[in-house]
């Protein structure tokens, strides 16, 4: 019992202080951070997380949602774009804990939602925000684009469809 309490504090600890890294915009920064080509948007590597976390599944309240909270299914958009994420019944906080009623936001670029229970890839189309950010500046190629906001826990454990929002752009050349 004391091996499997230390293996999920060490493993809680290395996502906690991992996704604190990244190129995501924060809240009411003008700067971004940038990362190199091999890193993803979190400075680390997902590749290794199995698919099911094992991690017992919060319960999402009943009413909670996120949203885009400045796109429109069908909208068209620059190249470049600030999104602005929403959520309702539930918090945003920091990757690193699992805390019911809280979770960071995720951006799926042309995917799906991610099946309650399954860790959140992060690479080039799984943008994670783990340090709690509500916005980013995405840069897309021009044409039609599927976007996917997904919220999940601190361990970065999809809440599933419920806890996702999905809108299709139009990305113009510029």
């Amino acid at each position: 019992m004391k091996k499997l309490t230390y293996l999920l504090l060490a493993s809680a600890s290395i996502l906690f202080f991992a996704c604190g890294n990244g190129a995501e915009k924060t809240e009411g920064s003008s700067e971004e951070t940038k990362t190199s080509e091999s890193e993803d948007h979190t400075g680390h590597d997902h590749g290794d997380m199995k698919e099911d976390s094992g991690m017992p599944q919060l319960p999402v309240p009943e009413g909670a949602r996120v949203f885009f909270a400045n796109l429109e299914d069908g909208q068209t958009i620059p190249t470049i774009y600030s999104i602005e994420f929403g959520v309702e019944g539930m918090e945003v906080e920091p990757a690193g804990e699992q805390n019911e009623g809280k979770g960071h936001h995720h951006i799926i670029i042309d995917n799906d939602a991610i099946k309650t229970g399954n860790i959140v890839p992060a690479d080039e189309t799984n943008i994670h925000f783990g340090k709690g950010q509500t916005n980013y500046e995405i840069t897309l190629e021009p044409g039609e684009h599927t976007l996917t906001m997904q919220f999940a826990d601190g361990f970065h454990q999809s809440y599933g469809e419920q806890m996702s929002a999905t809108v299709k752009v139009n990305v113009e050349a510029q």
